[in-house]
């Protein structure tokens, strides 16, 4: 199975709602997404010309488009985290998500997102998102867990 993966930066700042800990309040992380794709095929052959799974350049324009601009030097809340500071929505730079933005869930975001973006002949494999250097989270297709 061929893999193919970019790695993205961007900044973020967060609050998980509900959190007993210190991460109940506003903070941020330089954080590290890598995205991993596969092609459609199994075989062992070579790949027609212009023999890319998905150009790297291709992979960068559309992660970049779709969600580095989204969430980048942005504030991402809760409905929740919201509805319990209303003053918070006069934040230029807010961003709502419908969960708690940890790592988990805006992995499973940002899967969401891809899935609907990248072209076909493509498959999105895997997801690591490092909120810091040595704590991730990771999303993995599990129709792909055999070739590992």
């Amino acid at each position: 199975m061929l893999l193919v993966t970019k790695i993205f930066y961007f900044e973020m700042a967060h609050a998980i709602h509900g959190y007993a800990g210190a991460c109940k309040n506003i903070h941020g992380h330089s954080y590290e997404l890598e995205v991993t794709v596969s092609g459609c095929t199994t075989k062992d052959e070579y790949i027609l010309a212009p023999g890319f799974i998905i150009d790297f350049k291709e992979l960068k324009q559309l992660v970049t488009d779709s969600i580095i601009r989204t969430i980048d030097h942005k504030l991402v809340l809760s409905q929740d985290y919201i509805a319990e500071h209303p003053s918070i929505r006069s934040q230029e730079n807010l961003v709502m998500l419908g969960a708690e933005p940890t790592a988990e869930n805006l992995l499973i975001h940002f899967q969401q997102i891809l899935l609907q973006a990248l072209p076909s002949g493509s498959k999105l494999v895997e997801l690591k998102l490092y909120e810091t250097k040595d704590s991730f989270a990771r999303w993995i297709d599990t129709t792909t867990l055999s070739y590992y």
